[in-house]
């Protein structure tokens, strides 16, 4: 479709379209140097490359971005690998759709075309292999979880010098890259605000194991509440899997303990909204209603009844980081600097709404 519709615009403005072979020509050099000179490959003496840059601007010519990826032997994809869930909308959820922004606006930036590639949560990916078949360049990991599998499959990578980083999630003993926030300090500073408006029985509502950040987010949570000299207790700590429907079924859990809970703690914004709905359909009135603090700081938390005081997160700076990360390893072309780790964490930011600003009276 795309090379009829030029075909069609030559034809009614009569433009000529150059060649590779015009150009050399042009430049007395061989079609191989143009080529060696379009794509920067290979040592070149500096007046052939000014030569050959001379005619190809003189003649307007253009090569295709399908002749530069044979060329380089790249796709000119940046592979996204992302958790297939039946039935949900990955793309509405605003950690997403934050971060996939981030990372295209890179990528656009960069001249590279995002591949979106779907993983089966039970099943192990072979990143491997889409590089062996030159379907990516670089490959960024959402939805990464602790498993052995998992864990050799991102070796792997990593022995062979692909470029790949990891967002939010990090694995103790490895040096994967990866970018991530602080969701230890972000934990910490939502159970002191809360701590700090008088609430001292604080419940948490946390997502799977599994996953890297819900024990950041558990260890930011213990040391607020050790910070006060109090300790976690089993029954105020839930489990939910992120959605907003496991926050609707936690509610009832708080409601059974609603005598021992003044205050929730929840691990995203999802959880923590379903959970004020699941409250309010329990008949649970405004003045009973415990405190409330989200996490991801998602447009969402300002539209609710109260308003949701959450963390905010730097989602599309992380998809930014990660996409800036994998290019510059491509770039580089080096396998030891390419393969070598770093962890950059963002700070996250307490945003204090409604919800968590009611005062509770202390006890004696």
């Amino acid at each position: 479709m795309r090379e009829c519709t030029r075909v069609h615009f030559t034809c009614r403005r009569r433009i000529s379209i150059a060649s590779r072979q015009e150009v050399a020509k042009l430049a007395g050099v061989s079609e191989a140097t143009v080529s060696r000179v379009l794509n920067n490959v290979g040592p070149l003496k500096e007046e052939t490359k000014e030569r050959v840059l001379a005619a190809a601007r003189q003649l307007g010519y253009t090569p295709s971005s399908l002749a530069r990826s044979f060329a380089r032997q790249r796709s000119g994809n940046l592979g996204v690998v992302m958790p297939y869930l039946p039935k949900a909308r990955l793309f509405s959820a605003y950690y997403f759709s934050e971060i996939l922004s981030g990372i295209g606006s890179k990528a656009r930036e960069e001249g590279n075309d995002l591949l979106m590639l779907f993983r089966d949560p039970a099943e192990v990916m072979d990143y491997s292999g889409l590089f062996r078949m030159r379907k990516i360049d670089a490959c960024i990991v959402l939805g990464a979880k602790e498993d052995p599998a998992e864990v050799a499959a991102l070796r792997n990578l990593k022995e062979e010098g692909h470029s790949f980083c990891l967002i939010n999630q990090h694995f103790e003993g490895e040096d994967f890259p990866e970018v991530d926030a602080d969701h230890i300090d972000g934990s910490y500073q939502a159970v002191i605000h809360l701590l700090e408006q008088g609430f001292r029985k604080i419940a948490f509502l946390n997502g799977p194991e599994v996953y890297s950040n819900s024990r950041d987010r558990l260890t930011g949570y213990t040391r607020a509440l050790a910070a006060k000299g109090l300790l976690p207790e089993p029954s105020l700590q839930f489990r939910g899997n992120f959605s907003r429907t496991s926050g609707l079924a936690a509610a009832r859990e708080v409601v059974a303990n609603l005598g021992q809970i003044d205050a929730v703690f929840a691990a995203n914004d999802r959880m923590a909204i379903g959970l004020q709905q699941g409250l309010r359909e329990l008949g649970i009135p405004g003045a009973q209603m415990p405190a409330i603090i989200g996490y991801d700081d998602s447009e969402a938390a300002e539209l609710t009844t109260p308003s949701l005081s959450s963390v905010r997160v730097p989602f599309f700076k992380l998809g930014e980081l990660a996409a800036f990360k994998v290019l510059e390893m491509t770039a580089v072309r080096d396998t030891e600097t390419s393969s070598r780790a770093t962890r950059i964490q963002l700070p996250t930011e307490l945003i204090v709404r409604a919800s968590s600003t009611f005062m509770i009276p202390k006890e004696d």
